[in-house]
């Protein structure tokens, strides 16, 4: 318990806290509850480092080609086409 800084007074504290508030017999359920929410947690994060591993094992796409050389399709290459034909 020492990783939030709490000792075991503080620790007895927040249980009779929880106790008092939910209750003896809805103790089992909330536990219940906590147990199942951290374990689909667990599993959504070993998913996710699954899916990067995997992604980063896979051989990258081949690299696509250049346009030719009079027909640039990319905007840049236009507005400065445009750019530079108004500034002449």
């Amino acid at each position: 318990m020492l990783a939030f800084g709490l000792g075991m007074p503080e620790v007895i504290l927040v249980l009779a806290v929880v106790l008092i508030l939910f209750g003896a017999k809805k103790l089992p359920e909330l536990a219940r509850g906590m147990g199942k929410g951290i374990k689909e947690f667990k599993n959504a994060t070993r998913e996710i480092q699954d899916d990067l591993e995997q992604a980063l094992d896979d051989e990258p796409p081949p690299p696509r080609q250049k346009p030719s050389a009079g027909k640039s399709e990319h905007w840049t290459d236009k507005t400065v086409k445009k750019t530079s034909e108004s500034e002449d």
